[in-house]
């Protein structure tokens, strides 16, 4: 099964090519098969978001829910590719990851076609093909937008995958190409325009927003997508929880050697950590620590639960360079079941930027 995903422009511009998330049907994944629509799941799970129907998986820990009110059961972690397969880790570290994520009941796999100039695609694509699991049980989400150099391999025009957006999805999931398609770094505004384009020229909506969420990236995602969920059924894919590493403290006590941050391209990163709002954030992030500490879990495991405790996100995509990451970050599931008013209420005022909504605001 596959899910495309359509990106704009807006508010890329400060970051390298490769941070400009953005989603098509996925023509480099050549060994993942026919798309088919089936994510398996089991027994009803009963804690959690009440309005999302949840599961979990067979001889795993991993939880699914559906992705927005579509009929596609994913896992509650995905795993994602940016960064690091086909560029920063090796071809044999990138099966281990998958392998190790496949085997703990991700079913949800992540890339698009900027990731590496390419390279990400391939890489995952060859793994899939290698390791022979059946087509329907997993899905894969890629992404357009930033593709060649030449402008026919750039945008979403109608040389590079049809006409205008929902035209261009409907057209891909009427071919085979795709079964799902959705948004990312869209304005609420835009994604309710496309529903209102796919209604009225009885085309595809959109099932889903790829939305940036974590500590400090609030709003989007607590206080315009929940109201996209309840009108249109638009759930939310977030990505980067620990806001590119910051968040799991690595950086508390400078730079090390082989992060993200010390990588050729990421100035950007470097200089958002030594401005005054990132030395504030890090100040948060040992706080947020202490009560890790508290809970018995690490600061890694916390900042994703937290994540997932919201409404509206049907999966959360996890960004790993090594195995013993993957293995801490799926330890999340099991703290998610700790995420109570209390702590939540918690983690706000420690925090101290929690979004209000426009009913609250009115009230």
């Amino acid at each position: 099964m596959q899910v495309s995903i359509a990106c704009t422009e807006h508010n890329l511009k400060s970051r390298s090519s490769e941070d400009r998330l953005c989603v098509r049907s996925n023509t480099h994944l050549q060994g993942a098969g026919p798309c088919k629509a089936r994510a398996y799941c089991t027994r009803p799970y009963t804690q959690g978001h009440a309005h999302m129907k949840e599961a979990i998986g067979r001889n795993t820990n991993m939880k699914y829910r559906n992705l927005g009110k579509s009929g596609l059961r994913v896992s509650y972690l995905g795993l994602g590719t940016w960064v690091t397969f086909g560029s920063q880790i090796s071809d044999e570290m990138a099966e281990n990851l998958t392998t190790i994520a496949y085997e703990n009941g991700i079913n949800l796999f992540d890339t698009a076609e900027v990731y590496a100039s390419g390279r990400a695609e391939i890489t995952l694509g060859n793994i899939l093909k290698k390791k022979g699991w059946r087509r329907s049980s997993y899905v894969i989400t890629t992404k357009i937008y930033w593709g060649g150099q030449a402008e026919t391999e750039r945008g979403l025009s109608r040389k590079h995958i049809i006409e205008e957006v929902v035209r261009a999805m409907t057209f891909v999931i009427n071919q085979g190409m795709a079964m799902y398609w959705g948004t990312s770094r869209w304005s609420a505004m835009e994604i309710m325009e496309a529903y209102s384009v796919a209604r009225q020229f009885n085309l595809i909506p959109p099932v889903c927003e790829q939305a940036e969420y974590h500590y400090f990236q609030r709003d989007k995602v607590e206080v315009q997508l929940p109201e996209l969920y309840h009108k249109i059924g638009v759930g939310a894919m977030t990505w980067s929880p620990l806001a590119c590493g910051l968040i799991s403290g690595k950086y508390c006590d400078g730079i090390p050697d082989g992060s993200r941050a010390a990588m050729k391209g990421y100035q950007w990163l470097r200089d958002k950590m030594q401005s005054e709002d990132g030395q504030k954030q890090l100040v948060k992030i040992k706080e947020l620590q202490q009560l890790a500490d508290k809970m018995g879990c690490t600061a890694t495991q916390l900042a994703i639960a937290w994540c997932l405790r919201s409404e509206g996100v049907s999966s959360v995509l996890l960004g790993v360079s090594n195995t013993e990451q993957l293995l801490e970050n799926l330890g999340a599931i099991r703290v998610l079941p700790l995420m109570n008013p209390q702590t939540v209420s918690e983690i706000d005022s420690l925090l101290g930027n929690r979004p209000h909504s426009k009913k609250e605001a009115r009230s």
